[in-house]
């Protein structure tokens, strides 16, 4: 069975009918429901916060983010942001609590520096992996969503995403693509090995409680087993040479970070050519 987002853009995938059938059903409803409630226990907040919710659709996450009480530290206010102007119609006529933007997340996150406590985020940001033409790469949006993302949380702010990526590539690319952009990050997984596994990339900005690090937010849950596999790389300090095939490859892999289309390199990159005089 096909993945939606190898089928059509999120925009068109989510139609009118696509988007009421999402909504309406129960399935997806409770589903949706135990992700934002693990989303909010992994982000910890004490009180009432103000959340970005990322991929906001018609407000499903929103209603549990308005619904928490006060003894568990709510309700919080929360603005949404999608791409689907169809789900967003939907939470309108749901009546949802929170605010509505209608924006692609990967252009970036359009709001003041420090705006938001915290941000969540449910099935959304494996779409971003897929490029719907070749003037746009997955790395380029993936660089400025999570860019965006960081400049406006506050200082010890967290956001949690929770995401399907497609392989153990995509998973590596938006974790990567998240430390870049200045986040402490971690993936957390629920049911590993199972079908019915989820995976939490749990992030945060330094310069409050939490340290840059999962492990400090993962430190007193129960059943949680931390695999750090981080390790300390040794700088050669070397560079390659101008002008040879090395330092050719290291260039287009910059471009292609800072989200530009580089031609595939192949045997005749960085070869020398044979001068010929006329």
């Amino acid at each position: 069975m096909s993945r939606p987002e190898e089928i059509l853009p999120p925009d068109l995938f989510y139609n009118d009918r696509e988007s009421r059938k999402y909504t309406t059903s129960s399935r997806i409803q409770n589903v949706q429901s135990d992700m934002t409630h693990r989303a909010l226990e992994l982000l910890q907040l004490d009180g009432p916060s103000l959340i970005m919710d990322i991929g906001c659709g018609s407000g499903l996450s929103g209603d549990i983010l308005s619904s928490i009480s006060p003894a568990d530290g709510g309700p919080h206010i929360w603005v949404g942001m999608d791409i689907s102007a169809s789900m967003l119609d939907i939470a309108l006529q749901r009546d949802v609590e929170g605010d509505l933007l209608l924006s692609d997340i990967g252009q970036g996150i359009p709001f003041r520096a420090g705006t938001f406590d915290a941000a969540v985020s449910i099935s959304a940001i494996q779409w971003l992996c897929n490029a719907e033409s070749s003037e746009v790469s997955p790395q380029g949006r993936l660089s400025r969503f999570f860019n965006g993302l960081y400049a406006s949380l506050r200082r010890g702010g967290q956001a949690v995403c929770q995401f399907y990526p497609k392989n153990d590539a995509q998973r590596s690319m938006i974790s990567k693509a998240a430390i870049k952009a200045g986040f402490g990050a971690g993936v957390l997984e629920d049911d590993p090995g199972t079908k019915h596994s989820k995976l939490y990339l749990v992030l945060t900005v330094g310069g409050g409680e939490a340290q840059g690090d999962i492990t400090s937010v993962v430190r007193n849950m129960h059943d949680v087993d931390v695999q750090d596999g981080r390790r300390n790389l040794s700088r050669t300090g070397k560079k390659a040479r101008r002008g040879n095939k090395a330092c050719i490859i290291q260039k287009k892999q910059q471009m292609e970070n800072r989200g530009k289309v580089v031609k595939a390199s192949s045997k005749y990159t960085g070869r020398s050519r044979r001068r010929v005089a006329f």
